[in-house]
């Protein structure tokens, strides 16, 4: 009987799925690099390029945006040319691929979205069912999910991400500058090279780092942006038995845990701040309602520096009380609610401001770049209809939500605060189906 050896390709593939069961590759960006040094002829240049390179990455992605789900035609990197262009071979390929990353996001959020909503009118006819068997009244303010369908991605902001086939970031060895860019364009031959300045802050941060050949061109008020990216391996700390912590995600206290733990609020300063923002918006709304009316040709924004003030602060805040909480369970498993902030609605206007201002949506994803760069282990579960489910009887009903902060079972009677029914005895409910053996 003969042996069959393991071919190197096999050798390798193993050897890399044992690497990845101890470590884990994050991909640092590095942006806001300006392009202050380049002289206008070569900025024209690249301008010409955009255009093009802009015109046909929106073909691709209303193509594939607008193909069937299960079609043949799904976005693919490595998919032939299917448009003429004045582009050579490798910036056709560049936008093909830049194409196929967008739709494939966008097809991919829109799924996961339809499925959300199909979960959310599942659950709100089985509530409706189970309050019917029950005898109880229904809550007749609540009203069936609706499906509203996407539009199609339009490319607004000129962006480039590109390779080393068509983009490469050169070490500069004798100038002042710390780079060059090497930037092929539509005259084929005659490449542009504009000179990049890093500031101290990129000098601190690309101490000792290896450059990924991947890179990002963009253009906001004027100014061309460059985005640099470099490869960090970070140890998986966190244990295959470890004990899951689950979080629930609120206004009231940002983060709240199964311990009992409560981290950041919305409420006290950041409330204060964010009324007296949006009454200073509301009365910029109304001036320039009564100018536009006049018919003047200059309208003031409705948009304020305390507004954006107002943003950073309260993602800080975020970011804060996330890293406490990461402080205070740092073998855990972290269990938190896939929450999607864009389908929640509220009859008052007042609180779907409140409901914006509080930037809940940065939450998840600070969860998960925090956990991530530390090497632990995280997981999310359905949040639909759980801030409504009964931790005794799994009564689901938004009856049993009076107000923001109390919940009350309309079936049994039990009574607590919101934040932690949610997270008490139903995230051991919602959580069974983590296995501890995924951890790794």
């Amino acid at each position: 009987m003969s042996l069959k050896l393991p071919t190197t390709s096999e050798q390798t593939k193993k050897k890399r799925t044992r690497k990845k069961k101890t470590k884990q590759t994050l991909t640092h960006s590095v942006p806001h690099i300006r392009l202050l040094e380049a002289n206008a002829g070569k900025l024209e240049a690249l301008e010409q390029l955009v255009v093009v390179f802009q015109a046909l990455c929106q073909q691709y992605i209303t193509r594939w945006c607008t193909a069937d789900s299960d079609a043949s035609d799904a976005p693919d990197r490595y998919a032939p040319a299917a448009f003429a262009s004045e582009l050579s071979e490798r910036w056709h390929r560049v936008a093909i691929q830049q194409a196929a990353g967008i739709a494939t996001s966008w097809r991919t959020n829109r799924h996961h979205a339809y499925e959300s909503y199909l979960d959310a009118l599942a659950d709100y006819t089985h509530a409706k069912a189970r309050a019917e068997e029950s005898g109880v009244s229904f809550n007749t303010q609540s009203k069936a999910p609706q499906w509203q369908e996407w539009n199609v991605p339009q490319l607004r902001v000129p962006v480039i991400q590109a390779n080393a086939n068509v983009v490469v970031i050169e070490p500069s060895e004798d100038s002042s500058f710390d780079y060059w860019l090497r930037i092929s364009t539509l005259d084929k031959g005659h490449p542009l090279r504009l000179p990049v300045k890093l500031a101290a802050y990129h000098k601190e941060v690309l101490k000792e780092k290896r450059l990924n050949t991947s890179t990002t061109l963009s253009k906001r008020n004027g100014s061309w942006w460059l985005t640099l990216s470099f490869d960090q391996e970070v140890a998986l700390t966190t244990e295959k038995d470890a004990r899951c912590v689950g979080v629930d995600v609120g206004i009231a206290s940002f983060l709240t845990t199964s311990t009992g733990k409560q981290y950041g609020t919305f409420h006290g300063t950041l409330a204060r701040r964010h009324k007296r923002d949006r009454e200073k918006r509301r009365r910029k709304a109304k001036l320039r309602a009564c100018l536009k009316a006049k018919g003047a040709k200059t309208l003031p924004s409705t948009s304020s520096v305390t507004g954006q003030r107002l943003s950073r602060h309260v993602r800080q805040e975020i970011n804060r009380a996330v890293t406490l909480m990461i402080q205070d369970h740092p073998d855990a498993c972290l269990v938190y609610e896939d929450l999607s902030v864009a389908s929640m609605r509220f009859k008052a206007r007042s609180m779907n401001s409140y409901l914006y201002a509080s930037n809940l949506g940065h939450i998840p994803k600070q969860i998960t770049w925090a956990t991530a760069k530390r090497g632990m282990a995280a997981h999310t579960v359905k949040a639909a209809y759980s801030s409504q489910e009964c931790s005794r009887c799994r009564y689901v009903d938004g009856a049993n939500r009076p107000n923001q902060q109390t919940f009350c079972c309309v079936v049994c009677g039990y009574r607590d605060h919101a934040d932690y029914v949610e997270y008490t005895d139903p995230f051991t409910y919602s959580a069974v189906s983590v296995e501890p053996a995924q951890l790794g």
